[in-house]
């Protein structure tokens, strides 16, 4: 990177900084744990869920997940709130947080490219393995939607170039699956979330984050189960 691009970069984590404080109004209060997110790049929208987390303690003390579809990017909890781990992600190929009617009775392979959503929402994730026998991290079992690494096959170099980019749109190539690096996944995701029940959450790109995850908390939850596609 050159270095008016390295300045660009610089001033955008700066904005969002800033903007992040604005938003989502994180002063710590005494008793309040401070917010994880403050030494990583993270956007504005990841901070205010982090913030109603703790907030309204809606982790219940079990590990969680905050992935940012805007910026292409996830979050790995330990329990308590600790940060364990950030990473690039992949998510699905077509924008939207509600998937289309009839996708989740689909095959995976069935699926037409705007069919190929990540779907928005709160999710109770569990421990598993996918048809191939691989350990993923179930965000949604019954529609087929996982954390999992990227995997070897002739789609892997260019997933795992795309990763490497910082451009969030290089990043829509999945079926709806949330795909991170293969050492992200082993060293991060696996001993954090693969063996006990977690909570993830799916922060939205059509909709102002405050909508979803807002006060009463059961719209975060309604909104999380109306999802239904089947992507892998």
């Amino acid at each position: 990177m050159n270095s008016w691009g390295k300045l660009a970069v610089a001033a955008s984590v700066a904005w969002i900084s800033s903007t992040a404080s604005a938003l989502t109004d994180t002063t710590t209060r005494p008793g309040e744990p401070l917010s994880a997110l403050e030494t990583v790049d993270a956007s504005a929208d990841a901070r205010y869920v982090e913030h109603w987390i703790h907030e309204k303690g809606d982790d219940h003390g079990r590990p969680f997940v905050i992935v940012d579809k805007k910026a292409a990017r996830i979050y790995v909890f330990g329990a308590g709130g600790t940060l364990v781990g950030a990473s690039s992600t992949l998510l699905g190929q077509s924008r939207g947080d509600i998937p289309v009617p009839g996708a989740g009775q689909k095959d995976p392979s069935d699926l037409l490219p705007y069919e190929r959503k990540t779907p928005a929402g709160r999710f109770e994730s569990q421990p598993g393995r996918n048809l191939h026998g691989e350990p993923v991290v179930w965000v949604d079992y019954d529609t087929g939607i996982a954390i999992h690494r990227v995997r070897p096959g002739i789609s892997q170099m260019q997933r795992t170039a795309s990763l490497s980019t910082e451009d969030p749109n290089n990043k829509r190539l999945s079926l709806g699956c949330v795909v991170v690096p293969e050492s992200f996944f082993w060293s991060v995701v696996l001993p954090t979330l693969g063996h006990v029940h977690g909570t993830v959450y799916v922060l939205p790109e059509d909709e102002p984050v405050q909508a979803m995850f807002s006060e009463p908390r059961g719209d975060a939850v309604a909104t999380a189960r109306r999802v239904s596609v089947s992507a892998r």
